[in-house]
């Protein structure tokens, strides 16, 4: 599963368990992360003064690179060519995703996630 700056930023601020929400949706599932969306967390982790649990993130997922001049064009090309589910609450995001038929994890409610594909 590959995670959006924006949809980890949404987990932490829920408090949501990770592990035991995907596990509950989708099973157990390897985090994939661009340096891209790296870059953009430590950008508002510094900016806001916020954690970011970003020493979890880093410890657990598996740093990848795909295609595209935009942090979103690289998540949607990975998705679509690794069949990778991409968290994210990112509206346009997640409506280029569904254009291209591929899969959503979001928050959902207050401690929960959803898999929309």
């Amino acid at each position: 599963m590959l995670v959006d700056a924006c949809g980890w930023v949404a987990v932490v601020d829920a408090r949501i368990n990770i592990d035991l929400a995907l596990e509950t949706q989708v099973g157990p599932v390897e985090l994939k992360i661009t340096d891209a969306v790296l870059s953009e967390l430590a950008r508002l982790a510094e900016r806001e003064s916020r954690a970011l649990l970003l020493d979890l993130l880093q410890e657990r997922a598996e740093i990848v690179s795909g295609e595209g001049d935009h942090t979103d064009d690289e998540l949607l090309n990975l998705s679509i060519t690794q069949n990778w589910p991409v968290l994210t609450v990112d509206k346009m995001l997640k409506a280029r995703l569904h254009e291209a038929n591929a899969s959503v994890i979001e928050v959902h409610g207050s401690k929960g996630l959803r898999l929309i594909e």
